[in-house]
């Protein structure tokens, strides 16, 4: 757990390193005459990189679990896999909206 920690301390100090020249760039108005936020994308992409880390660990405890009780009880096997999709589906629509978010980020980080 302490290298995991570690390593994300690493990244996110990468990170900011390398994001310092996009903040120190010249603010000229683009096309329409307003500034655009350097920062809204690296925004954007982190958040869209937890989605779907979350998304991944979710899929991950759902198919563990439906297995888990699939080979305690074969005979609940039927029962187990038509929740098990709609919780599943439920999971897949919750990421994609939240990646839609994160893109509109993207567009709307203007002042």
């Amino acid at each position: 757990m302490k290298k995991a920690l570690q390593l994300i301390a690493v990244v996110v100090v990468v990170l900011l390193v390398l994001a310092t020249p996009a903040f120190a760039a010249d603010t000229t108005p683009d096309l329409h005459g307003t500034y655009v936020l350097a920062g809204g994308g690296v925004g954007a992409g982190l958040g869209a990189a937890l989605t779907i880390i979350g998304a991944g660990f979710g899929f991950g405890k759902i198919g563990a679990a439906a297995l888990e009780s699939m080979a305690r009880q074969p005979e609940v096997a039927s029962k187990v896999l038509v929740p098990m999709i709609a919780i599943a589906a439920l999971l897949e629509g919750a990421t994609l909206f939240a990646l839609v978010v994160c893109l509109q980020v993207v567009g709307v980080a203007k002042f």
